[in-house]
Parts: structure tokens; C-alpha cells; sequence
């Protein structure tokens, strides 16, 4: 009897041990692949099964790494839109579509002028005369016939009490141009950190460094019009666990107010904007907006993203091009309404629009910038307005912003 209650003990020890053996074995994933593919069972590694060079090797990955001036935005559904009446508009073309929008990076602020001045400077060095020369802002977009803004033509890009202010002046193609360079520079920052010797190689003979590598971040660049209005109203923190939302956004922040209700703030403008016909600032001694051109890039409190100035201080570009109808036609595509982004002049053809007679500005060459200015009414601070200029012209107004995508993440 005692033998059996032996064996028994041991049998129910056994099982015990491979149950708790098969709990403890924890599945593969990204940032820990395993030692061997769980798929045929060959050990990771340079060598193959019969000991030739020539091995599957898996890199170590600790995730897509953080990228310099980056935000985290957590993605989720989304209305796109303004429920705003437009009463300057006989027709809307922001009519509310609901959406998905993957997580995303986006940059925390405006591009300013010292970062435009380091793309210049690194361009200079290593690129040619010519894309130096393509890379200039455009500092006359401060003069006026009737105003004296001639200081701002000289001294807005280069003088040092502008660093940290939006660059402007530069078009949608300079952006995107900034973006592939922005991209270049920090990957080989971040190979010549990675103590990778074949990668650091790589990175100082200007060849590609490969993906599967794990180092580099995917590409910098403009922000679809979705990921642009999604992270500048930043509902995120609204919802409750039936997921619905008890109210939207009219702008950034909360409420349908242009002020602070809060604190030593209470009061003050959040945002940067033209109060009114000539008015950009206030009256002296109580300036309010705190600024009668650009401001500081980190000015006013940012929005429940972490995101500044996604209301005022510069209109920003973001990747698409401009249609009337794209809010509706997102939701027309199959997929259309994840992530949606109009890249071209599909379901809604340029030949469609009369350009040519100038019956309208619409073309296949025009992108939608948002945001409001310094120098716009408050009406377009909201985040779902739009408007849309030529993709080679450059403003006062219209600055930029990054973004990028999250890789390694499935929402």
C-alpha cells in the first residue's frame, strides 16, 4: 500500500512538473524570437544545420527605437470632420466620416529655424550647390508693400532670438525633402550607437542600412490629414469602458472657449492667432496671445498627446493632396477608412476640375495644410478646417511637423 501511494505521489509530482513545465514555456515574439525557428526548428545563428557559414540570423530587437522629438500617439477610431458651420462657404468639405487611425509618432513641435539651419548647414557640406540652394526658405514671404516687415525678411531664418521659432518659408516639397534627410541623419546616429561593427560600416559609407537589423527607425515624414486632425484634437482619456465618447473637440482642449479657465493662467489665450481686424496680440501691458508674428515653438500648454501648438502659431502641411469630397470617398474604398490618406486624384480625376481656364484651383499639385496661424481667425484653429495652396508655394503661415509610423506594434 505505501509502494502505491508512493508511485502515486510521484506520477501526480511528474505531472505537476510538466504542466507547470508547459505554463512556464513562454511563445516567441519580436523582442524574443527564441533560440531556434519554431517553424522548422534550426537553431538561429551563422552557421547551418551541418556547420557551413551561411545561417539564418535572428538581430536582438528591444523595440522600434525612440526617435528625437517623437510622441507617442495611440491610435483608435476616429471622426473625422468639423461640426462646425463654415459660413464663409457655400459648400462643406470637411462633412464628419468616421475612421481608424493606426498608432503613430508624431514630432512634440513645429519644426523651428535652428533645425532648418542644421539641414542647411549638413547640405552644404555634403550635398550640392544646387540642393543647398533648393533647400533656402523663402524670407521674402514677410514683405508687404504696405508694412514694414523688412526686419523679419533679414533676421527671421538666422538671427538667434528666432531659433526656436517655426521655420516658414518653405514649401511642401522642401518638407518632404527635409523629412529623407531628417531620416538619414538620425539612422546613422543611431548605427554608429548600435556597437554593430557591419552596421557602423554601413553608416560611413553612406550605404542602406538594413531593416532587419533593428537599429534604424522607419522613415521621417509629413503626417496624413488623418493623423494630423486625430492627434490634434487628442480625445484620448475620454472614453470609458463602452467605449463611447460623451463629447468632442472643437479645438485642442476642452471646451468652446479660446481661454484658460484654469489657475494663475485663468483667462489667457491658448493658442496663437489674430484676435481680430488688426489685432494680433492685444494692447500693450496686457498682451495676451503673447505674440504678433510666430512664437516659441513649446508655447502655450500642450494637448493631452503631448502635442504643442496643434492650434495657432503655423498652419502645417500634411501629406495630401486636396478634394473637396476626400472625407466622404474614404469610406467609399474598401479599407478607405483605415488610415485613410488621398495621395492622388483616385475616384475624384483632376480632368474633373477646370484648372486650365481657372474655373478653380483644384489640381493634382495643391496640399492640404491645417492648424491655423498667428495670422488667421479662430475659426480655422479648429482641427477639422482645411484649406489647401500649391505644394511648390510658401508662406508667413504654413510651417511643419514629422511623423512616422509604429512599427512594431499591431493597433
Amino acid at each position: 500500500m505505501a509502494k502505491l501511494s508512493f508511485q502515486f505521489s510521484a506520477l501526480f509530482i511528474l505531472a505537476l512538473g510538466l504542466m507547470l513545465g508547459g505554463c512556464n514555456k513562454k511563445p516567441p515574439t519580436s523582442t524574443d524570437p527564441g533560440k531556434k525557428s519554431s517553424a522548422t526548428g534550426v537553431a538561429f545563428g551563422k552557421k547551418k544545420p551541418n556547420g557551413e557559414e551561411g545561417g539564418f540570423k535572428v538581430e536582438k530587437f528591444k523595440g522600434q527605437p525612440a526617435g528625437p522629438n517623437l510622441v507617442f500617439i495611440e491610435g483608435g477610431r476616429h471622426i473625422l470632420g468639423s461640426f462646425e458651420e463654415n459660413v464663409e462657404m457655400t459648400a462643406s468639405d470637411n462633412i464628419e466620416n468616421t475612421v481608424t487611425i493606426k498608432s503613430f509618432y508624431m514630432d512634440e513641435t513645429e519644426i523651428a529655424n535652428i533645425h532648418w539651419l542644421e539641414y542647411m548647414h549638413y547640405l552644404l557640406q555634403d550635398s550640392s550647390q544646387q540642393a543647398y540652394e533648393e533647400s533656402l526658405p523663402d524670407t521674402t514671404v514677410w514683405s508687404a508693400e504696405l508694412a514694414y516687415n523688412d526686419p523679419y525678411v533679414d533676421h527671421y531664418l538666422r538671427y538667434p532670438g528666432f531659433r526656436y521659432f517655426p521655420v516658414v518659408g518653405v514649401s511642401w516639397k522642401q518638407a518632404s525633402d527635409y523629412s529623407l534627410w531628417r531620416t538619414s541623419m538620425v539612422n546613422n546616429g543611431l548605427a554608429m550607437k548600435s556597437g554593430k561593427k557591419e552596421v557602423k560600416e554601413l553608416a560611413k559609407n553612406g550605404e542602406r542600412i538594413p531593416l532587419e537589423s533593428g537599429v534604424v527607425l522607419p522613415g521621417y515624414r509629413l503626417p496624413t490629414e488623418a493623423e494630423w486632425e486625430y492627434a490634434a484634437k487628442g480625445l484620448i482619456g475620454t472614453q470609458y469602458l463602452d467605449e463611447a465618447q460623451d463629447y468632442a473637440r472643437l479645438y485642442p482642449w476642452d471646451g468652446h472657449s479660446l481661454r484658460n479657465p484654469y489657475g494663475k493662467q485663468m483667462g489667457q489665450f491658448l493658442a496663437n492667432f489674430k484676435r481680430g481686424r488688426g489685432d494680433y496680440a492685444g494692447i500693450a501691458g496686457a498682451l495676451n496671445d503673447g505674440a504678433m508674428i510666430t512664437t516659441w515653438i513649446y508655447s502655450y500648454p500642450p494637448n493631452d498627446f503631448g502635442l504643442y501648438n496643434m492650434a495657432g502659431n503655423v498652419n502645417e502641411w500634411v501629406w495630401d493632396i486636396y478634394r473637396p469630397g476626400s472625407f466622404e470617398d474614404f469610406g467609399a474604398e474598401p479599407n478607405g477608412d483605415l488610415n485613410p490618406i488621398r495621395r492622388n486624384d483616385f475616384l475624384d480625376k483632376s480632368e474633373d476640375y477646370d484648372f486650365e481656364n481657372f474655373e478653380t484651383l483644384i489640381n493634382n499639385h495643391v496640399r492640404v495644410y491645417k492648424g491655423g496661424s498667428w495670422k488667421d481667425v479662430a475659426y480655422w484653429l479648429s482641427p477639422g478646417t482645411r484649406r489647401y495652396i500649391e505644394e511648390d508655394s510658401s508662406t508667413s503661415h504654413i510651417g511643419f511637423r514629422c511623423a512616422m509610423i509604429r512599427a512594431d506594434s499591431d493597433n
